[in-house]
């Protein structure tokens, strides 16, 4: 199961990549004569056109050969005008940026679906309440249902919990559905700090309950699911580019970083959690991928997207021979943080740790 879910999982997200690559290289004149989906050996192929489209024998990542893409490639006269690197700065620009938008956008569109498909939400009923904490004192029972916070409306546990965490310290009226009536409650949250997921400490409001755990699916129209997606993509797209900073910060240890062990792991237990688990695991990952590839490293889009910002600067592009060092310097990196991210997948399966 984990090995067939990480296949699709991995073989759609860079389909999705590399398309975006292939779709504005052809739109911009330039010659494609490869998409691959994996690398080394090929598998099988089939050639229309002046493409050749192949699957390859690696299943982690593809790629999409233009012509005139690699510095000292000699070409027919004819042909130089259709090479990448003949193309004004704009339209590489494009072609580049391309791919990492793209799985960025099939996020946004991955969480649209889950939307209008429905998801599962727990009501604001109150389950345990926690002994000495401010609910006790306030009168809450078990069963209630918050129905309002200092007048607000609250429809979602996530709501209440939300309104309560930001107001440590501060008098809050909740309105209170209990059996057939409805009460009014006075609550002050207890400031607490907690650590955030990046290990950092935050003060927070809390009132001491436990979810009930009744629960009901909240669908959207398409217009009310598209907003929400794009908001949902710009947050992870946020998080994402946090967490980046606090690994070089060394705020999150190099132990978090995860390689395709555990991406084989996780895509096999979110499949086995049901096809919403698992289509949000895969939004997650695509938003993921899209942000990587936009890392200013050599070899990776960002790379060739900082090296048109020199050329924006200098008016001309740099030297082969400059290009070609960064590329290998760039390689280097890559293969030292993937070997990082195995050797963390390998410790983990050794001594047991859970899945992130």
């Amino acid at each position: 199961m984990a090995i067939i879910s990480a296949i699709i999982l991995l073989g759609i997200l860079i389909f999705v990549h590399e398309f975006g690559h292939f779709l504005f290289a052809k739109l911009m004149g330039v010659k494609v004569l490869k998409f691959s989906l994996g690398f080394g050996p090929k598998l099988f192929g089939k050639k229309f056109g002046e493409t050749e489209y192949l699957i390859s024998s690696v299943p982690l990542g593809g790629y999409v050969k233009m012509s005139g893409e690699e510095p000292g490639e000699e070409l027919p006269e004819e042909e130089k005008a259709r090479t990448f690197r003949a193309q004004p700065l704009r339209k590489r620009f494009l072609i580049v940026v391309a791919g990492p938008l793209f799985n960025i956008f099939f996020a946004s569109l991955l969480f649209a679906l889950i939307f209008m498909g429905g998801i599962p939400v727990l009501y604001p009923d109150v389950g345990e309440v926690m002994e000495g904490m401010p609910a006790e004192k306030a009168g809450f029972q078990k069963g209630d249902r918050v129905l309002k916070i200092e007048g607000a409306e609250i429809g979602r546990w996530d709501e209440m919990t939300e309104f309560i965490h930001k107001n440590p310290g501060k008098p809050l009226e909740f309105t209170i559905r209990r059996n057939e009536g409805v009460v009014s409650l006075k609550a002050v949250p207890e400031a607490r700090k907690v650590k955030d997921i990046f290990g950092e400490e935050r003060e927070i409001g809390l009132i001491g309950i436990q979810p009930l755990g009744s629960q009901f699916t909240q669908r959207y129209g398409p217009l009310e699911a598209l907003p929400l997606a794009l908001e949902k993509t710009y947050d992870w797209v946020v998080l994402m580019a946090v967490s980046i900073i606090k690994l070089i910060q060394r705020v999150l240890p190099a132990g978090t970083i995860g390689g395709p062990i555990l991406i084989f792991q996780m895509a096999g237990k979110q499949a086995s959690a049901g096809a919403l688990n698992f289509f949000t695991f895969m939004a997650v990952i695509s938003i993921n991928l899209g942000v990587l590839n936009l890392l200013p490293i050599p070899v990776l889009d960002g790379g060739h997207l900082a090296f048109m910002g020199i050329e924006a600067v200098r008016r001309k592009p740099l030297s082969e021979r400059t290009m070609l060092i960064a590329q290998r310097v760039g390689i280097a990196l890559i293969v030292a943080l993937m070997a990082l991210a195995l050797y963390n997948d390998i410790l983990r399966l050794l001594t047991g740790r859970d899945i992130p």
